[in-house]
C-alpha cells in the first residue's frame, strides 16, 4: 500500500513541486512550494478525518492535496489536468492500484475554478483546503500594487473550522481593512468560494465564510433569502 510518507519521501515528486513553485514565482504569483501542499495536503485530510471518512479515504486525500500544484511547472493554464495526468504517470510506476489513483487524479483534475468540479469527497475536501489558502506569508512581493499580493498581505489569519453535528465547514479569516477593502477578496475570490460551497454541499454541509467576525456566505446568506433582514 502506498502512503503519504513514501508520496512526500519520492524525489521525483519533490523535484517537481519545487519546479512549479520556482516557475510561479518567476511569473509573479503567490507562494506555490512545500509550505502550501503541506497545508493543503493537512487540511484536505482533516476535513476527511472530522467529517468520519475512512483512514484510507483520509490518506488519499492527503496525497491529492500534497500534488495537486505539480501541473504549474509546465504552466498555470489547466495546470490541474496537466498535473493529473502527471501524478497518474508516477503513481502507476510506484505500483498504485489503478482504483486509488482515479481518486487522486479525479480530484487533482477539478480542483480549479476555470473547468474544475466537486464530484467526490476527496475532490470537495482539497477544493475547500486549496481556496482556504489566503494569507500574508505567500506574497513574495511586499509593496506590490497587483491585487492579488495586497489581499494576501491583508489577511492576517485563515483557518477551516469544520462541525460535523452542525453539518458546517466555515473559512474564518482576520483581515487588516486598514490595507485592503474586503471587496477586494471578493473581486479575487468570489467564484472560488461559490465553488467551495458546492465543494462542502458534496460532503453535507454548509459552507461559511467569515471575515472579522461578519458573517457573508452562509447562515446570513439563508436569513436574507428567506427575508429575516
Amino acid at each position: 500500500m502506498i502512503t503519504f510518507e513514501d508520496i512526500r519521501n519520492n524525489p521525483n515528486f519533490r523535484l517537481m513541486i519545487k519546479r512549479a513553485h520556482d516557475y510561479l514565482t518567476e511569473r509573479g504569483y503567490t507562494e506555490h512550494g512545500f509550505r502550501h501542499v503541506t497545508f493543503v495536503s493537512r487540511t484536505t485530510a482533516r476535513i476527511l478525518r472530522e467529517l468520519g471518512y475512512d483512514q484510507r479515504t483520509v490518506e488519499l486525500g492527503a496525497i491529492a492535496g500534497y500534488l495537486h500544484d505539480i501541473g504549474n511547472m509546465f504552466n498555470r493554464k489547466h495546470h490541474g489536468v496537466t498535473g493529473a495526468s502527471i501524478v497518474y504517470t508516477e503513481l502507476r510506476q510506484m505500483g498504485m492500484p489503478l482504483d486509488e489513483i482515479c481518486d487522486i487524479t479525479i480530484a487533482i483534475a477539478n480542483h480549479e475554478e476555470e473547468i474544475g468540479h466537486a464530484v467526490s469527497p476527496i475532490t470537495a475536501a482539497l477544493i475547500i483546503a486549496d481556496k482556504s489558502d489566503a494569507h500574508r506569508t505567500r506574497v513574495h512581493r511586499k509593496n506590490s500594487s497587483d491585487i492579488h499580493d495586497r489581499v494576501n498581505l491583508a489577511i492576517l489569519d485563515s483557518r477551516v473550522e469544520i462541525n460535523k453535528e452542525a453539518c458546517s465547514i466555515a473559512l474564518v479569516i482576520d483581515f487588516d481593512q486598514s490595507s485592503c477593502e474586503i471587496m477586494d477578496y471578493f473581486a479575487i475570490y468570489l467564484k472560488r468560494m461559490e465553488m467551495c460551497k458546492t465543494a462542502a454541499a458534496l460532503l453535507g454541509c454548509e459552507f461559511r465564510l467569515l471575515i472579522n467576525n461578519l458573517e457573508l456566505l452562509g447562515i446570513a446568506e439563508q436569513r436574507q433569502a428567506a427575508g429575516l433582514y
